[in-house]
């Protein structure tokens, strides 16, 4: 593996009122071991697994597209930097390269692809030969991922389930299966997908506790509702 863990250093941090570094979670973890293929973060929103998956980017030197900077009210001025705080270690100490996903930049990401494809069209074969502009946000996702996740590195995903159907899910599954035997990649993903999380050999991180720990598939909050939902949906919705 590329990734071999990340440590959480709680003395470093510059406050413990503000967000993230007033989450129980981050003031107990301390380290947590990423020497497989595939880490998913798990957890209801706002349990910190989205800006931890951030602050790891960062810190491995790996580039986050952004989208249009708005001003927000009350937002927290440490909301960024927890990347600071962490430490990392690489496998053998070499630093691979490796590219970041989040569904609320990808749209971003696509216009400014289709911009570069007025100056060099031949770059439509890197994303099998359409623009991803003209597709379907869901068929768009799929097409970047199967072009870009079979290059060496590390890939680090931020709910990549979104706008794609249960299909869709499945064929980034096997994705994620093929890619993860051969070696070549290595994932971090935060999702709230069973799909995904089905991934054989993978290792679930629950955020829902403090400290991280590993959880078994079918102890997921997301694997458990699902299933009762589909055995008795009349429970739900009568």
């Amino acid at each position: 593996m590329h990734l071999k863990k990340v440590m959480l250093n709680p003395e470093k941090y510059p406050t413990r009122e503000h967000y993230p570094f007033n989450l129980d979670l981050f003031q107990k973890t301390r380290r947590i071991e990423l020497d497989i293929p595939v880490t998913f973060f798990v957890g209801e929103n706002g349990s910190g697994k989205s800006t931890l998956l951030e602050a790891i980017t960062r810190k491995c030197g790996i580039y986050i597209w952004q989208g249009i900077l708005r001003p927000r009210y009350n937002a927290s001025p440490y909301e960024n930097d927890l990347y600071q705080t962490i430490s990392i270690e690489w496998t053998n100490g070499r630093r691979v390269n490796g590219s970041f996903f989040g569904s609320d930049i990808f749209n971003n990401f696509a216009r400014i692809l289709d911009e570069w494809l007025t100056m060099d069209p031949g770059l439509l074969e890197y994303f099998g030969g359409k623009s991803l502009m003209s597709q379907s946000h869901g068929q768009s996702l799929m097409a970047f991922f199967k072009s870009r996740l079979k290059i060496k590195g590390l890939y680090i995903l931020d709910e990549p389930e979104t706008a794609l159907s249960p299909k869709s899910q499945l064929e980034l599954l096997e994705l994620l299966k093929e890619v993860g035997r051969s070696g070549q990649a290595q994932f971090i993903i935060a999702t709230h997908s069973p799909i995904l999380l089905a991934c054989p050999g993978a290792r679930i991180l629950t955020f829902d506790d403090a400290p991280v720990r590993k959880i078994d598939y079918e102890d997921t909050n997301h694997y458990r509702i699902y299933k009762e939902f589909m055995a008795n949906p009349k429970k739900y919705i009568s």
